[in-house]
């Protein structure tokens, strides 16, 4: 396919290319200022290699320290998820502007602006001197962040619906709270149920990480590990980690296909075997759907 001259596709400006040109030139001079260099990368890669291999194979004669540490940070996770939900909820209502007056909105996005401006391990430091080490400041510190996260998604969503289906309920004399389980909630319910599994599953990666400044989790195991050189015992926590992550994934997608598609558990996994067995590929989603019902 030819163009025409002078619509060349991808063509950028002359701002475009002088604004790459400078990003080009300050790349290299932040490279230049961290002291990045290619003899540096290859001592470090030197270093790795020892590392890992110290690391396998994974040590799991301590179950009980493991487990216990993995208990907390699931349960840190959970809490913080729901408390997170729980007020995102109004929160993310109060900030639409499309259903909101603008002196309720504003006040409401700059509650979200705030509990985004600073990293979750940041605010668990500020929570750990607030309530002392523990699990509590990580659940706090995590459904600090639960609110930041799901209440700009959960505004934005809103933001976006269809006010047709709002008036219309508005019209047959609905009350404020009616409105908003017809009108709203049903245009935005999906992208929500996807949120919230979302948020689940980044609270179970950052109790890790909110643990390492005693909060609370298998953080702080892992960081123990790793001032006593244990690497093995750290190779079986990020193993352990990493597993419980996928597994979350999959009850992640059971969630969706309970509340979005409204099927039962047998059905999931009929069509689980069913896409294991080839049986339908190729179809669209709801295609598959049926066949599995049939």
């Amino acid at each position: 396919m030819t163009h025409p001259r002078g619509n060349r596709p991808f063509a950028m400006s002359g701002r475009a290319k002088a604004g790459l040109v400078l990003l080009l030139i300050y790349t290299v001079y932040a490279g230049a200022q961290l002291d990045f260099s290619w003899a540096r990368f290859e001592t470090g890669m030197g270093h790795a290699s020892t590392f890992l291999s110290r690391m396998f194979p994974p040590n799991f004669e301590k179950p009980a320290t493991l487990w216990k540490g993995i208990a907390e940070s699931l349960e840190i996770a959970v809490l913080a998820s729901v408390l997170g939900i729980l007020f995102a909820l109004p929160v993310g209502l109060l900030g639409a502007r499309n259903m909101m007056p603008a002196w309720v909105s504003w006040p409401a996005r700059s509650l979200v602006a705030l509990c985004r401006a600073l990293h979750p391990v940041i605010v668990a430091i500020l929570f750990v001197k607030a309530v002392g080490f523990g699990a509590l400041a990580g659940i706090l510190a995590l459904t600090v962040a639960s609110i930041g996260f799901i209440g700009k998604l959960f505004t934005e969503a809103i933001e976006e619906i269809s006010l047709k289906q709002v008036e219309a309920v508005r019209a047959s004399g609905a009350s404020f709270a009616n409105v908003i389980i017809f009108g709203v909630l049903p245009q935005v319910f999906a992208r929500f149920i996807g949120f919230a599994t979302y948020q689940f599953d980044s609270n179970l990666r950052n109790s890790t990480m909110v643990g390492i400044v005693g909060a609370g989790g298998v953080g702080g195991t892992l960081f123990s590990a790793f001032q006593r050189f244990d690497y093995d015992f750290v190779s079986a926590i990020l193993l352990t980690l990493i597993a419980i992550i996928m597994l979350g994934e999959i009850i992640a997608g059971f969630v969706r296909a309970v509340f979005l598609d409204n099927l039962g558990f047998d059905r999931i996994l009929q069509g689980r075997f069913a896409g294991a067995r080839g049986i339908g590929s190729g179809k669209p989603p709801a295609a598959r759907k049926a066949e599995v019902e049939e």
